[in-house]
């Protein structure tokens, strides 16, 4: 249906293109049908008529207008800016019908407003989750109601349209990122599929976007006004209202049926397999997380984008019970490993032992869960490698060459990749290594660096012959294809690792270098490749089968058992290509029924404020730094992961993290598990009430399951920080109820009141008990502590269900309550700031906080704003009830609190207490 450009958009024969060009436009442009003559069509809006005027045929020939209402915030003018192309053409035996100008007129006058404002807030203001998705979000579920109702794979009828083109052009720059596509909107996720599988749909993609996403909108977005769609409310994850209407009375009763059978519906726990084993018959996850180079500490960004993202996916998958092998271990041989040991004054060996107990013991204090956590450096890599290697061999898949390789005459040797830097040859980046550049990430030969320097003396290599071994990936490319078409349907492989291996396949795939002249290696095992070992990217991602090999002899149950294992591997994107494309060749080559991976899951880069993370400069956090700050790991995993750059990168902020925990965890999240603790403990002397469920209750069961539930198809697709949101809006589901329902008030009323508060009591401690079996793949320390707290039974604190059950039924004790989290200050933030800050410009604490806080965005204001609010009428209502002195002066001391971090926020002077003296 779909084929070639046939004219730009607003552009017509021998007329100078626009320099601005209304996106889906463009992309419709590109994703053209073919075949016949060219009819122009023409949609824009006219503030002289306020009219959409449509023209059809020719230009000049007669026009049909049709009257329309403007929106909120729309306006003739701004609207001549946002139409579906000025003179889009259409060929010949596409019609045009009816429905298709109804969906044409919605996308301008309903769709682009909310859409230009979702982007302005993602592109602009750099905003991201609801406050992106909140514009848009009814417009989706209107598009999702129309596709399901008509049971039609597209907007008018079995075949694509003009609408669909144009309407899926208008959508792509947001929901190529997979966080603002709703797996529950099944039908507009399916339509969205399809176009965006065909390849001039991919065509246009990369034509107008030029591998930027919506980034590449960003110089005609700043020119817009700033929308005014999201004035007048509060920015916050809470549903709308209307959403919380829309339950159904079905929904409800399944809920209250599910929540009834209560710790009856848990099946039983499964013992702890040694070693884990796949099953016949049940589900069996293989995890790993890319093996970090031993030669250095891992910073923040490398902790979130590998071992931490596959921690959670690991606890998540037990708490399922499902068979899980989670692994990791250090990467120990190849250039770097040489070079640090130079630097160092030690051998290899050494170097591999001394950073090896430094990533474990990183690792440890994190929590991160590892099944083993091995080393490269054994028989069994050396083994295994060469096993592969000899496969390959034998099926005529490895070939010898000649190639120019730098050669240091000072050090008497061939300078492998990471002895070489210079001058990227793409980017101009002046530090970039001789296999990769860190600043484009494209790939390098050596030899093409200019400026090239030896890294361990200095001097100037000169280019000279050495024979090597390569993989023939242009004849592995077959089976690599057919491999992926049969697995990216249906996987869950992250948009930026399609793309990653789509463009190697659509560039050509070209024979890849295996070996190199090191010492430190997997010997090579062939006659006149004595004196070379395998490149380290050959070997590494093999290092997995080692280190399972390690674990268990049965290793080959994991790793030639692709019928019954999913391989989930988790890696930052500079790892994509030899995950995806180059140990998959290999392991097809190998003609010995490997298994591969089924979901590749792969983060941007995690910056850090506003630079990257450099150790020799003392720039960022690293991995054995965060333990000596005195903020508990479960902090720094709750921010990491509040901050996974899944879908784009993403930077740590100090500021952030401050906001984030004294509102999220200390304000929402631990305010919430406390109060409902503390109710038991106070009114009820510790023991769960009876409950008798209203109306009202039964609501707020149905819409924590359907919040639990949502929980679920996020992690089973892996949207890690997005399940995170799922976990604090029901904690403010609780908030709410609570305060609405006031225990405190009730406790000391009519025998009627009492059994309410009883109710609303009971309600809220197995809604603090089910956070915490959702949270435990998040911070499984905070996890532990509430389940001992409320003395939660075992199988509850092993198994998560796709329903809410009541887990503390009346009659069970709990233990005892206290407090979740602590506030961090800004002065203890501001300190640590400064000690991280390396080289940066160091400025006096007091005014360095001041300027800090005012970096503040509108919703991090607007979130201290709420918390101020909902503090202040807390403290009102201690004082209005007569509450006991210590308890009011404790709440106030919390509103004061807040009060000085909405001052900070918003770059105001913070105000002396009245009556007290500075000291």
């Amino acid at each position: 249906m779909m084929g070639e450009i046939v004219y730009f958009p607003g552009v017509w024969p021998g007329e100078r293109p626009h320099s601005e060009l209304h996106f889906p436009a463009c992309f419709a442009a590109v994703a053209h049908p073919t075949g016949g003559r060219p009819v122009p069509v023409a949609s824009a809006w006219d503030p002289r008529r306020n009219e959409v005027v449509r023209e059809r045929g020719r230009p000049g020939e007669p026009a049909r207008a049709g009257r329309r209402r403007e929106g909120p915030g729309q306006s003739g003018a701004a609207y001549q800016h946002c139409r579906p192309g000025r003179y889009f053409f259409l060929l010949s035996g596409w019609e045009q019908d009816d429905l298709t100008n109804q969906w044409l007129e919605w996308e301008a006058t309903e769709l682009q407003p909310a859409l230009s404002a979702a982007l302005y807030y993602l592109v602009v203001q750099g905003k991201k989750g609801e406050d992106v998705f909140s514009p848009v979000r009814r417009a989706l579920t209107h598009i999702d109601h129309s596709l399901s109702r008509r049971s039609c794979p597209f907007l008018a009828g079995e075949t694509e349209s003009l609408a669909d083109i144009v309407l899926w052009g208008a959508l792509y720059p947001l929901l190529q990122d997979p966080a603002y596509l709703p797996e529950e909107l099944g039908a507009l996720h399916s339509w969205f599929q399809t176009l965006s599988s065909q390849e001039p749909c991919q065509r246009a993609a990369e034509t107008v976007l030029k591998q930027q996403g919506a980034l590449a909108l960003r110089p005609y977005l700043q020119k817009q006004p700033q929308p005014s769609f999201l004035e007048g409310r509060a920015v916050s994850n809470e549903p709308e209202e209307e959403e919380l209407a829309t339950l159904s009375e079905e929904e409800i009763a399944m809920a209250v049926a599910a929540w009834e059978k209560g710790l009856e519906s848990l099946p039983p726990v499964q013992p702890q397999q040694n070693p884990v084993l796949p099953v016949a018959g049940e589900r069996n996850v293989l995890i790993t997380s890319a093996l970090p180079y031993v030669n250095n500490v891992p910073h923040l960004g490398n902790i979130i984008g590998c071992v931490l993202s596959a921690d959670v996916f690991a606890r998540y998958s037990r708490l399922r019970q499902w068979n899980t092998l989670y692994l990791c271990g250090t990467d120990e041989y190849g250039t770097a490993t040489e070079t640090k040991a130079m630097e160092e004054g030690l051998t290899p060996q050494e170097i591999c032992d001394k950073y090896h107990v430094i990533h474990a013991d990183i690792y440890r204090w994190f929590n991160i869960s590892f099944d083993i956590f091995g080393r490269t450096t054994t028989p069994q890599q050396t083994k295994i490698t060469q096993d592969i290697f000899q496969r390959l061999v034998a099926r005529g898949f490895v070939l010898q060459d000649t190639v120019e390789q730098l050669r240091c005459e000072h050090c008497a040797r061939f300078l492998a990749d990471r002895f070489v830097e210079g001058m990227c040859p793409f980017c101009g980046y002046e530090e970039a290594r001789g296999d990769q550049c860190d600043k484009c990430g494209k790939l390098i030969n050596a030899i093409e660096l200019k400026k090239p320097q030896c890294k361990v003396c200095r001097s100037c290599p000169v280019v000279k012959s050495s024979r090597h071994l390569f993989l023939d990936l242009p004849k592995l490319g077959k089976p690599l294809e057919e491999w992926l078409e049969k697995t990216l349907p249906g996987s869950d492989w992250t948009p930026n690792a399609r793309f990653i291996i789509r463009s190697w396949l659509r560039d050509g795939l070209k024979p890849r270098c295996i070996t190199r002249d090191l010492k430190w290696g997997t010997p090579v095992p062939l006659v006149g490749f004595e004196d070379k070992v395998f490149y380290v990217w050959f070997d590494a991602t093999i290092g997995y089968l080692s280190i399972t090999a390690n674990y268990t002899d049965q290793w080959e149950k994991w790793w030639k058992n692709p019928e019954q294992v999913s391989l989930y591997q988790f890696m930052a994107k500079d790892n994509v290509p030899f995950h995806g494309l180059v140990f998959p060749c290999s392991a097809l080559g190998a003609e010995d029924n490997y298994t591969l991976v089924s979901h590749l899951i792969a983060t941007e880069y995690l910056n850090y404020e506003d630079g990257k993370f450099s150790k020799s400069r003392g720039v960022g956090v690293f991995g054995d730094m965060a333990q000596d700050t005195g903020i508990p790991a479960d902090i720094w995993r709750f921010y990491l992961l509040y901050i996974r750059p899944e879908g784009q990168d993403s930077a740590f902020s100090w500021t952030d993290m401050l906001l984030k925990n004294n509102s999220e965890l200390l304000n929402n999240l631990g305010n919430f598990i406390n109060r409902a603790g503390m109710f038991v403990s106070k009114f009820f002397g510790g023991f769960v009430p009876e409950m008798v469920l209203t109306s009202d209750d039964r609501r707020l069961l149905a819409h924590v399951t359907l919040e639990l539930q949502h929980y679920h198809q996020l992690l089973e697709k892996v949207r890690i920080r997005d399940a995170l949101r799922s976990i604090l809006t029901i904690s403010r589901h609780g908030n709410q109820y609570i305060q609405v329902n006031e225990p405190w008030k009730r406790i000391k009323g009519s025998e009627a009141d009492r059994q309410r508060a009883g109710t609303v009591t009971g309600l809220a401690v197995n809604i603090a008990a089910l956070l915490s079996i959702m949270l435990q793949p998040y911070m499984p320390t905070v996890s532990a502590t509430i389940q001992a707290q409320l003395q939660l039974p075992p199988p509850a604190c092993s198994i998560l269900l796709t329903n809410f059950l009541c887990t503390l039924p009346a009659g069970h004790q709990i233990g005892t309550v206290s407090p979740l989290f602590q506030k961090l200050e800004n002065d203890q933030i501001e300190s640590l700031r400064q000690r991280f800050s390396g080289g940066q410009a160091k400025a006096s604490p007091k005014p360095a906080a001041v300027e800090t806080m005012t970096t503040a965005g509108p919703q991090q204001i607007q979130v201290l704003m709420d918390e101020v609010t909902k503090q202040g009428n807390i403290v009102r209502e201690l004082k209005a009830q007569k509450a006991d002195k210590n308890q009011v002066a404790a709440e106030v001391a919390k509103l004061l609190d807040l009060k000085k971090q909405l001052a900070l926020a918003e770059g105001k002077p913070l105000e002396t207490p009245k009556g007290k003296k500075k000291k």
